[in-house]
């Protein structure tokens, strides 16, 4: 392997920008989507759902691929494919194709998602250092939601889900010119890694991240339904809890770096669990948003500290397997905990659904002994860490 040039240079925010353009054209066309599919094609509501939902059956599928394609043909091919197939999405729900466009937009755009984040997380990592994994990770995480927050707001601007798709288009092309600049000093180890799909010792952190994520569809389910009585506080609330995740993560994402990840990790969950109930119990709109800010306060911590641990005992032939398998959990996670929280929600009640996701941060705390060990939570020295015993 090449000797890298470490550091949070030009390379590294070249990669964050690149990833900012990707990702806001995701978020330009989303919130419109629902609306074409309905009306502009005359779908129905099943249509509506099964659009929107095949996105992450085709995200998930495409991780277990993205991660391998990193680790063999170089970060750079993974995410160039990822940002081909975003700029292929918006190019399909321009074309004259019905209802079978929006379908092959979605599905593109699912492949493209999960190419795009394993190839810059794997390569802003070593770009930036493996021993900087935190920090790395949550400087993209702030481009990755940067992009999607501000995806709406550019969208509704344009007016229109034709001019949306276009501006998707546009942006995916934009990254790509700018990543096909970028120099890229891996290749492929003569030792890399030919066994089984799952890499050694994923389990255990996969299954934290996992927990840790069904909250997300909850927030984004229900939040805004559930604080309905509380003076309409759900908007604002929702916007605390982006923003704060957003702040975070870029003036924060440094500390499972400097501290011990564990500490960063069990804090994190802390603030969740805080912010979930909280945000439960009856209270007025002032403590409603406020609860939805701690909330994404906590959730800007687990991840970074999960994948520097992950990242820094994988070998660097396994750092993409190793990303696009824990995003895996991600997807697999949101995916099943957004239907279970919408029968929980219909049954209980909203506040059932919140709490059941404050029952999940628990699981990720006892889960986490075996993430965080004795010797998983060390910060090694060395720059090419060797691979990880199974726990």
């Amino acid at each position: 392997m090449a000797p890298l040039t470490r550091g949070f240079g030009g390379r590294f925010w070249a990669l964050v920008l690149a990833t900012f353009l990707g990702f806001l054209g995701i978020g330009t066309v989303l919130p419109m989507l629902a609306p074409h599919v309905r009306y502009a094609l005359h779908g129905t509501d099943q249509d509506v759902g099964f659009v929107v939902g095949v996105f992450s059956f085709v995200a998930l599928a495409g991780r277990l691929i993205a991660g391998p394609l990193a680790d063999r043909r170089g970060r750079k091919i993974a995410f160039l494919t990822g940002l081909l197939c975003c700029g292929l999405a918006g190019a399909a729900y321009l074309a004259p194709l019905g209802i079978a466009g929006a379908y092959l937009g979605r599905v593109l755009q699912g492949f493209g998602e999960a190419c795009l984040y394993t190839g810059c997380a794997a390569w802003a990592v070593e770009v930036g250092g493996v021993e900087n994994s935190g920090r790395s990770l949550n400087y993209l995480s702030s481009g990755i939601w940067g992009g999607i927050s501000m995806g709406p707001v550019v969208g509704q601007w344009l007016g229109s889900f034709e001019r949306a798709a276009a501006m998707q288009l546009t942006a995916a092309a934009i990254a790509f010119v700018v990543v096909t600049r970028i120099r890229e000093d891996y290749t492929p180890h003569e030792h890399a890694h030919t066994g089984g799909w799952l890499p050694a010792g994923i389990l255990a952190p996969g299954l934290a991240t996992g927990f840790v994520n069904v909250h997300y569809p909850v927030v984004a389910g229900f939040l805004v339904l559930h604080l309905e009585s509380r003076g309409h506080s759900g908007p604002a609330a929702f916007s605390a809890y982006a923003l704060m995740v957003l702040l975070s993560r870029f003036f924060l994402g440094g500390l499972p770096d400097r501290i011990r990840p564990s500490i960063t990790y069990y804090a994190g969950l802390a603030f969740m669990a805080a912010g979930l109930v909280w945000v439960a119990a009856p209270s007025g709109r002032v403590p409603a948003i406020a609860a939805a800010a701690i909330l994404g306060f906590g959730f800007s911590f687990p991840w970074g500290a999960v994948a520097s641990v992950v990242l820094r005992r994988a070998h660097p032939s396994q750092h993409g397997r190793a990303v696009g398998i824990l995003s895996a959990f991600y997807d697999l996670f949101v995916g099943i905990s957004s239907f279970v929280a919408g029968g929980v929600a219909h049954s209980f009640g909203y506040r059932a659904a919140f709490l059941m996701a404050a029952g999940a941060i628990v699981v990720a705390a006892v889960i986490g002994r075996w993430v965080f060990s004795d010797q998983a939570d060390r910060v090694s020295a060395d720059p090419e860490p060797v691979c990880v015993s199974a726990h």
